[in-house]
């Protein structure tokens, strides 16, 4: 845990309330995006902190509404909402240049944020980056039972490797096709580092390449980690998060 334990909150345009810790230091601030399920206590996001404040680099994380210690329940909400909340937290809380740092579905989120405030992102780091997972990795892959249940009860449940089961809603599968980022268009007019464990059973080592391929970038790298898995906080997983935030600082 931090040693700030208590959180600071925001009230988004939506009405939602965010939890967040920022830390004060020189610009650009960095971004941490967390991932589905996830939360800014989290060892990435803790390691981050403890790194920036080192620098006297200003930092923020928060917790997207139905995550941590925000408000709502996680089966609200959608791709969207938390695009939303991320928006809330960076308009709110940073100003001048920043650096997302996204890990799995954050990766999406600075994917979506770079499409919204390109012009405030210095440069961009991504962790086992998911973008558009809801409609690749969730609805790909159902059964016709479990789209026929989707469209029936408005929801199915969904085994984990790394957390409880979880609930996917009708409206995070179609609020997710309207926030795609991998079928258009994708310009990173700056720097961007994205790591990836080839033992991640989360996100392929395909979608990282994908994603490698998509976007229009012209200082764009992807650093392949053999038998890293989708967690990629081990010390050695941490030092190259560090030298890639340091690399687009």
């Amino acid at each position: 845990m931090s040693a700030e334990t208590t959180p600071s909150y925001l009230d988004t345009p939506q009405g939602r309330r965010i939890a967040y810790h920022k830390t004060e230091g020189q610009g650009p601030c960095v971004v941490f995006l967390g991932g589905l399920k996830s939360d800014m206590e989290g060892t990435k996001a803790l390691h981050l902190e403890t790194w920036a404040r080192a620098r006297g680099q200003a930092f923020l994380r928060f917790d997207y509404s139905g995550h941590g210690q925000s408000s709502n329940t996680f089966e609200e909400g959608c791709i969207g909402d938390w695009h939303e909340d991320t928006l809330a937290a960076v308009d709110q809380l940073t100003e001048g240049p920043i650096v997302p740092v996204g890990s799995s579905m954050g990766g999406w989120q600075a994917l979506l944020l770079a499409k919204a405030r390109a012009t405030r992102i210095k440069g961009m780091v991504t962790i086992a980056a998911a973008p558009d997972f809801t409609e690749d990795g969730y609805w790909a892959n159902f059964t016709d039972a479990q789209k026929a249940q989707l469209e029936a009860e408005g929801q199915v449940a969904l085994p984990s490797d790394y957390m409880e089961p979880y609930i996917v809603t009708k409206r995070m599968v179609e609020n997710g096709r309207e926030n795609l980022v991998l079928r258009d268009a994708l310009p990173l007019p700056f720097p961007v580092r994205c790591l990836q464990g080839t033992d991640d059973s989360a996100v392929s080592t395909e979608t990282a390449l994908r994603l490698l391929d998509h976007a229009t970038c012209d200082d764009m790298r992807l650093t392949l980690v053999k038998d890293a898995d989708h967690r990629f906080s081990d010390e050695a997983c941490l030092g190259l998060i560090e030298a890639a935030v340091a690399e687009v600082l």
